[in-house]
């Protein structure tokens, strides 16, 4: 102990983890990724940490498009007929329903409320779908109707908090976030995360719904704007061609290599990664929101008109994206909130929504089959929770409250069983009553058909392993094809 240097006694903790050559970062990292059933760390995923990683296990869909109908759709207006419901439409809801239930705004005296709207079988399948949807209605037989859904939260914040992150506090890492630090991203040019949003306002919660929480920050989900700029500041300033650019670039690059030599420090990558992409994407990000090349009759399926910004338009450049690599592309439209009252009637506003998605939805699903795309892309749609069978009544408009016990999603592709309706609830249609998927559920099984083990997809923080289930989740074997 005696014979120590001075140099090395007057060693502080900060100068230890600042200098250390190998860099304790990188020794963290390595455990991490090299840990049990994770992927060993590669030179190509240390410079670039979207570099393409092999899953756990074969997948069967290689990227995912998730169409967030934020605000709750009503499942017993699109998906789930009940007619009891409408045979007691009026009468209050008896007590054993809502004893010790919470509402967002219900009393529990609320009367129950029938849907008028009608319902019809379609495809060789016999799937109930709602006169609503008269698009979705074409591709019934390619979808999985789940009619089980279940989630823990009623307030819109948290709901969507819980379905894109897994818990109800912001702050953790979302879906796509998990998905492209499990498995990267095949795009060069273009994020492996991508949000388009549309409908008359943002979604509550807004970005730490596609954060990446306390991941490193290159998985988070990258919004792009409509229009000819898709990201701001993304265009070189007035006199800068490119290949000044590419020198300012390129020397920013060797700037943070000679740092992260020193550091070892994780997020030094993903600031390397974040300038090589921006500079790749002056070019690429124009290109994809140019959409003049697609023929009219996609554009037609699609209903986009003109450059008029849309749900519409935003599938389309979805089927762009995965097209050119990005692994998880997220559409957020508004807003399904139907309470009652101006401007909030249910079966008026609900009638507009699926006017604006029913048609592209349909047409996205098609066209990724058309191009051999929805083999291995797993395709969503769905909100944070479903809509009550009791009424809410504001000034004789009529509409629903929030539901958190059962209500619908829908999917396609990617290793689903298309074709059926999974789940069942009771005869007013509050509760699941058979294969009930729980959000954790849902979570579990879209990681799985991407190859991902949901209990080894894990980073550990502030002295635990997290993961995107918690310690929840089942795969839903009913789903698979």
């Amino acid at each position: 102990m005696h014979d120590q240097t001075p140099e090395l006694l007057d060693q502080t903790r900060r100068h230890f983890f600042s200098q250390c050559r190998y860099g304790l970062g990188a020794m963290a990292l390595g455990s991490l990724l090299a840990g049990d059933g994770a992927t060993p760390v590669r030179a190509d995923v240390q410079s670039n940490p979207l570099a393409p990683r092999p899953p756990h296990f074969a997948p069967k869909a290689k990227r995912v498009i998730f169409m967030f109908m934020a605000g709750g759709p009503s499942q017993l207006e699109l998906f789930n007929p009940r007619p009891k419901l409408t045979e007691l439409s009026g009468q209050v809801i008896p007590q054993s329903y809502v004893e010790n239930k919470r509402f967002a705004f219900l009393n529990k005296d609320a009367k129950l409320l029938g849907s008028p709207q009608k319902f019809a079988r379609h495809g060789e399948s016999g799937q109930l779908i709602s006169a609503c949807l008269p698009y979705l209605s074409t591709i019934a037989d390619k979808i999985a109707i789940v009619n089980s859904m279940t989630t823990d939260v009623f307030n819109h914040g948290p709901a969507k908090f819980f379905v894109n992150t897994g818990s109800a506090r912001f702050g953790r890492p979302s879906i796509g976030a998990w998905v492209t630090y499990g498995i990267g991203s095949e795009s060069t040019d273009l994020p492996g995360f991508v949000v388009l949003q549309s409908g008359p306002r943002g979604p509550r919660g807004g970005a730490p719904l596609w954060g990446s929480g306390f991941l490193p920050t290159t998985y988070q989900g990258v919004p792009f704007r409509s229009g000819k700029e898709p990201i701001l500041n993304l265009s070189s300033p007035q006199g800068i061609d490119l290949n000044r650019q590419r020198e300012f670039v390129d020397a920013v690059h060797d700037l943070n290599e000679m740092r992260r030599a020193v550091t070892a420090d994780p997020e030094i990558a993903t600031r390397i990664s974040s300038y090589e992409m921006a500079y790749r994407m002056q070019s690429s990000a124009r290109a994809l929101m140019d959409i003049s090349g697609e023929t009219r009759d996609t554009l037609d399926d699609y209903g986009i008109e003109g450059d008029k910004p849309s749900f519409a338009r935003n599938c389309l450049l979805a089927r762009r994206l995965i097209e050119s690599g990005s692994r998880f592309v997220q559409l957020y439209h508004t807003d399904w909130d139907h309470h009652g009252g101006p401007g909030f009637e249910i079966n008026k506003a609900l009638n507009q929504r699926c006017h604006e998605v029913d048609r592209p939805s349909a047409a996205l699903v098609k066209d990724l089959e058309q191009r051999g795309l929805l083999k291995d892309t797993l395709v969503i749609w769905g909100g944070e929770f479903g809509r009550t069978p009791q009424g809410e009544d504001r000034n004789g408009l009529l509409g629903r409250d929030h539901h958190i016990d059962a209500y619908s999603m829908w999917m396609a592709g990617g290793g689903i069983k298309g074709g059926q309706t999974l789940g069942q609830t009771d005869e007013l249609g509050y509760y699941a009553v058979e294969d009930r998927v729980h959000v954790h559920d849902f979570q579990a099984t879209l990681l799985h058909l991407l190859g991902l083990d949901h209990l080894k997809l894990t980073h550990r923080f502030q002295g635990r392993d997290f993961r995107l289930t918690d310690v929840h989740g089942e795969v839903v074997e009913k789903l698979l094809a």
